[in-house]
């Protein structure tokens, strides 16, 4: 029997076919996820204004239980990623990222995920990441796999 977990899948339009892929891999990991995300095929055809988006956006974040962000070589461009990852912070969702395949390690991170989010992970550790949907909380990756440094540096000091 599988778990059920609903989450939005934060990514680049471009990326649809690696989306498909991690949704499967998380499957094949006994892990089913239904994701709120708004996929290319999604797409109304007619013009619709920002604000529209962004209300139905804030909508699907507030819906899904996890937030994660599929992270590749043009994700730190999009500014509907960085929109998106913001909007999961000021609702308190936990916030993941996976790399994409293929990613090398100078692969940019969204503006918005360095300020906001949580653990990072490769994208052949993607066993963690059902365990992360659950709760579990392991070191940040690169996406070759390998231990990150954190982000920034905290440095405290006495006074």
């Amino acid at each position: 029997m599988s778990d059920l977990h609903n989450v939005f899948i934060s990514h680049y339009s471009e990326d649809d076919d690696e989306l498909h892929r991690l949704k499967q891999r998380l499957t094949d990991r006994g892990c089913t996820v239904r994701n709120s995300s708004v996929e290319k095929g999604d797409y109304r055809k007619d013009p619709v204004k920002d604000a529209t988006i962004a209300k139905e956006l804030r909508g699907f974040i507030k819906w899904a239980g996890t937030f994660i962000v599929l992270i590749g070589e043009h994700t730190h461009e999009r500014p509907w990623v960085n929109y998106e990852i913001r909007s999961a912070y000021m609702q308190g969702k936990k916030i993941i990222g996976i790399y994409m395949h293929g990613c090398k390690d100078s692969v940019e991170l969204p503006e918005a995920f360095k300020r906001y989010g949580g653990p990072v992970i490769g994208w052949n550790s993607t066993d963690k990441l059902a365990d992360m949907i659950d709760g579990d909380c392991p070191a940040p990756e690169k996406p070759s796999g390998t231990v990150a440094q954190p982000i920034y540096n905290i440095i405290h000091i006495k006074c």
